[in-house]
């Protein structure tokens, strides 16, 4: 046994000396100096010692404020002329795209207008103008006359229209999120014509609650991207809530809200735009009352918005007579009057009806007593805007009267609005009525029209 033990004890004792050799010959070899390492070889030759340094460069060395330096730096570092070029035309394109966006108030930035006002439309097409010819100059005096025939970064141009990205609050945002708005754009219309084809090809119409669920999930997608007030103002602009209140308002003709009316009555009612739509053509009974009940909401949220006298002009220009009286009235040069003129038709339009659902008529007398009261209608509403009357027509004989007329009373008339609208005095008329006082006139009360010549026009 005790062979074995010796055995074992001196082959431990060569392992310890070798390991200690070879750890002697790695650390002599460590300790030379790289003046030793690098000596040539005993040819005789002579070697150079390159010491290889790294050498930091930064974009912000070349870039600058002032073009001719920019361009001077970039031809410093070699920079090719058509990479040149194209850094400087892209540069440039993309602050004037941004000075356009900011500086130029173009039509489609009054989202509160039906129609576009033609002033800021020639106003922004000038300063458009004079922004891309201040452009195309500096190019040229950067870039030579022909600049243009190196201009490869502006093309491919966009194979389909975006949005404009515009004013105050969405020309100033960031390059990033402009570019995350337009593919969300895209994505909203390839969605949107995709279901529409599909269902074109099932031969069915498209559902409006589906089209609801795209646009709100479009809406989810903006809100990851803007802020609330850039939200706000891209729906403005964008969005079918306020397209279609646009559509409403440019119905009524003659109603044009402030930007703060438009905000409000889109801010009372996008919401509840949103549920209608949701509920698509359902006609359900459930269905039906819902929708009525957010209609109902929808309307006393639209008078909030606007107030009482506001949203009483609102409701009038909803009625075609009203919307033609403030025509008429306008026309004449007396808005004032279009008030009384609205009265005038309301009464001729009452009376027309009486005409034409009197059976003691003929069709001839009936045509008749339609034309006078067509005559008197233009007599009182030329009286109504303070003009003089045309000459009565005396090439004709007077067709035959009935003996009397009965003028049923309607809400808001008076013994001068019944006046103008028959051409008679006010006294003729008290004269037919002895038994009734025309000064507290109640509606659905008679009174008797008496058949009198049209008095002489006013004094002017």
């Amino acid at each position: 046994m005790r062979w074995r033990v010796l055995a074992f004890i001196m082959l431990g004792v060569n392992l310890a000396l070798a390991a200690a050799l070879l750890f002697s010959s790695r650390h002599s070899n460590q300790a030379q100096t790289p003046e030793q390492s690098s000596l040539p070889a005993t040819t005789g030759q002579a070697r150079t010692n390159l010491v290889l340094r790294r050498q930091f460069f930064t974009w912000r060395e070349v870039e600058s404020d002032d073009y001719p330096t920019y361009v001077a730096n970039l031809r410093d570092i070699g920079c090719p002329e058509q990479t040149i070029r194209d850094i400087i035309i892209a540069d440039i394109n993309a602050l004037y795209t941004r000075r356009r966006a900011l500086e130029v108030v173009t039509p489609d930035q009054q989202w509160w207008r039906a129609e576009p006002d033609t002033n800021v439309l020639a106003v922004a097409t000038e300063k458009s103008r004079a922004l891309e010819d201040e452009r195309r100059g500096l190019l040229g005096r950067l870039l030579g006359t022909n600049w243009e025939a190196g201009d490869l970064v502006s093309l491919p141009r966009p194979s389909r229209p975006g949005i404009a990205l515009d004013g105050p609050v969405l020309g100033a945002l960031p390059t990033e999120v402009k570019q995350t708005l337009e593919e969300i754009n895209i994505h909203r219309q390839d969605a949107l014509r995709s279901y529409i084809d599909s269902q074109r090809r099932e031969g069915k119409n498209p559902d409006p609650a589906e089209l609801a669920r795209i646009r709100q999930q479009t809406r989810s997608e903006l809100q990851r991207v803007l802020n609330p007030a850039q939200l706000e103002e891209f729906l403005l602009r964008y969005s079918e809530s306020a397209a279609d209140l646009r559509t409403e308002i440019g119905q009524l003709k003659f109603f044009s809200p402030t930007p703060e009316e438009f905000r409000g009555i889109f801010r009372s009612t996008d919401t509840l735009n949103e549920q209608i739509q949701l509920l698509g053509a359902a006609t359900d009974p459930n269905s039906v009352a819902q929708r009525k009940a957010l209609e109902d909401q929808r309307e006393k949220a639209i008078q909030l918005a606007l107030g009482p006298a506001r949203y009483e002009e609102y409701l009038l220009l909803h009625d075609p007579l009203y919307r033609d009286a403030v025509a008429s009235a306008r026309q004449d040069g007396s808005p004032e009057s279009a008030w009384l003129k609205y009265q005038i038709s309301l009464a001729s339009a009452s009376e027309a009806d009486r005409i034409r659902l009197d059976p003691s008529l003929t069709p001839e007398q009936r045509a008749i007593e339609l034309k006078r009261l067509e005559l008197q209608q233009l007599q009182a509403n030329t009286i109504a805007a303070g003009q003089e009357l045309p000459p009565s027509p005396t090439d004709q004989a007077p067709p035959s009267q009935p003996p009397r007329k009965t003028y049923v009373v309607r809400p808001g008339d008076s013994a001068s609005v019944v006046s103008l609208i028959y051409g008679v005095p006010v006294t003729a008329l008290r004269a037919a009525n002895p038994n009734t006082d025309l000064s507290r006139l109640r509606p659905g009360e008679s009174i008797n029209i008496p058949l009198a010549n049209l008095p002489p026009p006013p004094p002017r």
